[in-house]
């Protein structure tokens, strides 16, 4: 039985990730289980870029994510459901912060999205399948 559905998403590709949310809403429904959404934004706070950015900048950046997840998911399944979605933003690795919410939130079902290898989405296609190799529970994967 799934009770929690985690859907990851990258707020960049509207669109594309459109789908994915509307497909994880499907699932989510289907089986009576909460659905979370999460998007990851880099960690600014790295020491190798940290200098270039003020103290605040993180945490900056993860209420303008939090805000632009909120407008996705509600253009994507409508804002009736998405006040019922719980929204997450993980600051780190895309796949590692989405497997490590996974676990800590008790997800049954990871749904991400597997876009096409142009140049710019050579760094999305690692994490999805890094996910799909890594994570302990279920990944639905939607092309």
């Amino acid at each position: 039985m799934i009770q929690t559905v985690l859907c990851a998403v990258d707020v960049n590709r509207p669109e594309a990730e459109a789908r994915v949310l509307q497909t994880a809403h499907r699932l989510a429904e289907l089986e009576g289980a909460q659905l979370d959404v999460i998007t990851v934004i880099p960690d600014y706070g790295m020491s190798v870029v940290g200098g270039f950015f003020s103290d605040d900048h993180t945490k900056k950046a993860v209420a303008h994510a939090k805000e632009i997840l909120n407008d996705l998911v509600t253009d994507a399944i409508g804002a009736d459901a998405n006040a019922k979605v719980r929204h997450v933003v993980g600051v780190g690795t895309a796949y590692h912060e989405i497997i490590e919410t996974a676990e800590q939130g008790g997800a049954d079902l990871i749904v991400l999205g597997a876009h096409r290898p142009d140049l710019r989405d050579y760094l999305l296609g690692p994490n999805a399948a890094r996910v799909v190799r890594h994570s302990t529970c279920s990944v639905y994967v939607v092309r």
